[in-house]
């Protein structure tokens, strides 16, 4: 184990405006406390909500920036506290790295609804320094935000799991639909839905895709297993599925008419959102008061959440569908990404890319 006393220099790859556009970046991590973890970057995913940040979409974004939430890499030092940890294992590390562990959400498990949570990039850390993401080569970070990954998962696949998995995870948990023989709806089949789509499958559901268009049926269905592909253009089908689904998980990141999804659910029916969307979504009251349905939102998941979900993917044989890149590949795939072209999730292999050479 190395000093713990000297800060370390790390090497990212960062925003320095709005263009969003990524280059090498050179910054210091702080001392590895009593109660730290020091982990050295494997992989990372490229989630939308990156794109988010880096642009500058939600007008709260501070550079430069290292972005990148969904990190799997190896621990290289621990402070003396630590015990859930040891050098050599293969960990995670998602959205948050802090929080204020005295409110209600803290105490009751639930600490990415802390007010003060702090996130793993484009925040500040409880000693004035700027977080940075998982596009570099280590992060220090506080041992309740890191989680094992369970032995015979292939790291680059559990990276889509710490946000895009337990995202999905969470809300079927949390509303108690997670139990087999439930309707559900995806809508969006990007990196979230795919995981969706999978994770309810794998809970016993009968899942149908929603998209704007019929160019992802055969994905939908041959590939990710859903049992029934809707267009929602398709007045026809869609009048015909309604009052069908006991929930949506609704993952479009950009604004779009609820009334058509809030049709489709049973009575006592819920509409997840997880997009964000920083523009106002608009409904008639009624679509909701005459079906008792609940338009709610969940977002991402706790640290047991994450947990439970490495070891449910573990256990059902849930994989994520990736494409594996290069940092040096990072601007294309942020481009690919907003227009929706990947399937499903952009995984850096950071290690690969030798950031320090």
């Amino acid at each position: 184990m190395g000093s713990l006393e000297v800060e370390k220099t790390a090497i990212g790859w960062a925003a320095r405006d709005p263009s969003g556009v990524l280059s090498p970046y050179t910054y210091t991590l702080r001392n590895t406390g009593p109660d730290d973890v020091q982990v050295k970057i494997l992989y990372c995913g490229l989630c939308h909500s990156d794109l988010h940040q880096v642009k500058n979409d939600l007008g709260m974004s501070n550079y430069p920036m290292v972005p990148g939430h969904e990190v799997v890499g190896e621990v290289m030092e621990v402070g003396p506290e630590v015990t859930k940890f040891k050098v050599g294992d293969i960990v995670g590390v998602g959205l948050l790295v802090g929080c204020c562990k005295t409110c209600r959400p803290c105490k009751q498990d639930i600490e990415q609804y802390c007010a003060k949570k702090i996130w793993n990039c484009n925040d500040v850390y409880t000693d004035g320094k700027p977080t940075q993401g998982g596009f570099a080569n280590f992060m220090v970070v506080e041992q309740k935000f890191v989680v094992k990954i369970p032995e015979g998962m292939a790291p680059e696949q559990a990276a889509p799991l710490l946000c895009a998995g337990v995202t999905v995870y969470s809300p079927l948990n949390h509303f108690g639909f997670n139990q087999s023989g439930l309707r559900g709806g995806i809508l969006g089949l990007g990196g979230v839905g795919h995981m969706g789509v999978k994770i309810a499958k794998a809970m016993g559901h009968h899942v149908t895709v929603i998209s704007s268009s019929d160019k992802k049926r055969q994905e939908a269905l041959d590939h990710l297993g859903a049992d029934d592909y809707l267009v929602s253009s398709d007045n026809e089908k869609m009048q015909e599925a309604a009052d069908s689904l006991d929930y949506i998980i609704d993952t479009v990141p950009v604004n779009h008419p609820l009334e058509p999804y809030l049709s489709l659910l049973k009575v006592d029916g819920k509409l997840i959102l997880m997009g964000v969307i920083n523009t106002p979504l608009q409904f008639v009251s009624p679509m909701v008061m005459l079906g008792r349905k609940s338009i709610t939102g969940s977002f991402i998941g706790s640290m047991k959440e994450t947990e439970e979900v490495l070891h449910f993917c573990r256990e059902k044989g849930v994989t994520s569908q990736i494409e594996m890149v290069k940092m040096d590949y990072i601007n294309t795939a942020m481009e690919r990404l907003e227009k929706n072209d990947v399937r499903y999730r952009f995984v850096v292999d950071v290690a690969g890319s030798k950031l320090d050479q």
